[in-house]
């Protein structure tokens, strides 16, 4: 019995270490009889699936200026072992209060485009070091609060700085261009990732009210007036929903063996 047990034991033993060591073939002896187990084990699989969250500049941003608001969804869905699917959808609602003019900028827009990982992740592993492009799509309007107009004429008590109240809403207003991508994402726990992007957009149209230019195009940010590029970042948490996985090859797999 003890020498049965002992093999039992034996067996358990080199299984788990086979198991954790990739062997393709292990050989035990059984009562002075070798016993040769071939590899069982399952290739090992990629988990692919969507990741969603939020981002976490917007909330922040709000409890730093009074005269904003704003949220945006983000997410992504894994594709290729490099290649992820990536999409923003937000709103924002922000006051200007520039030299000449006072106005309210909201509305809603959407960014879709791709992230590529150039990280190389250990088995089970999702961290990211990306770079990706998106499309982006703005629809807003503008609600031109007050503007002021600059005179040189003694005959008024205020002869430089004539403000008028306004209340002019111009609807229909829109904006697309593209945008450059970089940024990390790091798996905090179980499925949850923390992450950080820097955007450098480049405008390439724009609807604007009459009279006046967009300085402020949800999605976008601020708008200058002698130049359609410009800079962004988010800060998101996002939790991964795996819905399929994907063997491996065996290239890969040996790749990532020489690495460890």
């Amino acid at each position: 019995m003890l020498r049965y047990i002992t093999s039992i034991l034996a067996f358990l033993l080199c299984s788990m270490s086979y198991a954790q060591e990739g062997s393709e073939d292990l050989t035990i002896v059984k009562d002075e009889a070798e016993v040769v187990v071939k590899d069982t084990i399952a290739p090992s699989k990629d988990s692919y699936g969507l990741r969603i969250g939020l981002d976490l500049s917007k909330p922040i941003r709000m409890l730093l200026e009074k005269d904003y608001q704003g949220l945006e969804v983000v997410a992504d869905f894994r594709i290729t072992k490099k290649f992820y699917l990536a999409a923003e959808l937000g709103n924002e609602k922000k006051t200007v209060d520039d030299d000449q003019l006072n106005f309210t900028t909201e509305g809603s827009y959407i960014k879709v485009g791709f992230d590529f990982n150039a990280y190389e992740n250990w088995f089970g592993m999702q961290n990211s070091i990306f770079a990706g492009l998106r499309y982006g799509y703005s629809s807003h309007k503008q609600t031109l609060n007050s503007y002021r107009i600059y005179l040189n004429d003694t005959h008024l008590e205020n002869p430089d700085n004539l403000e008028f109240v306004s209340g002019t809403e111009f609807s229909s207003l829109n904006a697309h261009w593209i945008e450059a991508v970089a940024g990390i994402k790091v798996e905090l726990y179980n499925n949850i990732y923390l992450g950080f992007s820097v955007r450098l957009n480049r405008l390439i149209s724009t609807k604007e009210p009459d009279n006046f230019q967009n300085l402020f195009i949800p999605g976008f940010n601020k708008v200058t007036t002698d130049s359609n590029v410009g800079a962004g970042f988010n800060y998101t948490i996002t939790y991964s929903i795996p819905i399929y996985k994907k063997a491996k090859k065996k290239k890969e797999e040996a790749t990532e063996e020489e690495e460890k």
